[in-house]
């Protein structure tokens, strides 16, 4: 099986600049899958796995997004300055840069969902599918959400993130050992945790500027900027085919999911029965199945071409 080419760089945002990674060559008749990670604030290494899609045909393409990873860091900017819009002008920047804005699938996974939803809405000529995976329409739906699961936990760990969090001291010892209660139920079921997932897990606990501002102390206590935003209302003007993706123990519940399948005009959605937040970790050789068959539905000569690469 053919080994994938690598390139990595950066791109110019205004003042600043945003890290990216390409696997395979750009620019051939297969579309190239725009990863978008989650948080916001995360980075892209808990993707990674994504790059096998190169040895189908599909370049591939990570970022870390503005404030994280390898991008521009700007820990003094407060809540005007990381807004939704911020992150919606980024990737269409990458995109552009890149020379990629003719022929592109766009992958989004949890909060990168509702970044790649809205700039669907906008009908760009050149994408050609769009990928929604474990991301809510909607933080208040989330939020409502997040009381229900909560409510599961075993006795007294709710309790017990309540009280942290009520006396600010979620940045304890004490609170991440409840909240990992949560996570191992709900964001992923692999034990240990997968090194991808972890790097971009520390990353992001080093570097929390962007999750704290937009989201919060963790994934079930949205109290950022982002804590009544959504997308429902743009999700009508999307016309490109739409795979949605979620897992049967995800934090993202079916009601977070319910108006992309209700509103997108082409979608289809499948549910992962053992996985929870990242499917494409807890069940990879399912997931790449649902993917490469999504993205050859999109591109139908993917068939033969994806054949030839993984035997060149």
């Amino acid at each position: 099986m053919a080994v994938a080419p690598t390139a990595k760089g950066w791109v110019p945002f205004g003042e600043h600049r945003t890290w990216y990674r390409v696997t395979g060559v750009v620019g051939g008749e297969l579309p190239a899958v725009v990863v978008v990670h989650g948080g916001p604030g995360s980075t892209h290494d808990y993707l990674l796995n994504l790059c096998s899609l190169a040895e189908h045909g599909f370049p591939v393409v990570h970022y870390d997004q503005l404030g994280s990873g390898g991008s521009t860091r700007l820990p003094d900017k407060g809540a005007d300055f990381w807004t939704p819009e911020l992150f919606g002008d980024e990737l269409d920047n990458l995109v552009h840069r890149l020379g990629i804005d003719d022929n592109y699938v766009l992958y989004g996974q949890s909060w990168g969902g509702l970044v790649v939803a809205r700039h669907a809405a906008q009908r760009p000529d050149g994408l050609r599918g769009l990928v929604i995976a474990n991301s809510p329409a909607s933080y208040e739906l989330w939020r409502c959400e997040m009381d229900v699961l909560r409510a599961q936990l075993p006795p007294g760990v709710d309790e017990q993130l309540r009280a942290h969090e009520a006396a600010g001291t979620t940045d304890t010892q004490e609170y991440f050992d409840a909240m990992r209660v949560f996570y191992d139920r709900h964001v992923c079921r692999v034990l240990p945790w997968p090194g991808d997932y972890l790097a971009s897990f520390m990353e992001m606990a080093d570097n929390n500027t962007v999750y704290s501002v937009m989201n919060g102390p963790s994934e079930f206590t949205v109290t950022g900027t982002l804590k009544d935003y959504s997308v429902v209302d743009d999700l009508d003007d999307i016309e490109v085919p739409a795979l949605l993706i979620s897992g049967r123990h995800d934090e993202a519940t079916p009601k977070t999911v319910q108006p992309y399948f209700d509103r997108i005009h082409d979608v289809r959605w499948e549910v992962f029965e053992d996985s929870s937040h990242v499917p494409h970790l807890e069940e990879p050789d399912r997931f790449r199945e649902v993917l490469l068959s999504f993205l050859r539905e999109v591109h139908p000569t993917a068939n033969a071409e994806s054949e030839a690469t993984s035997h060149g």
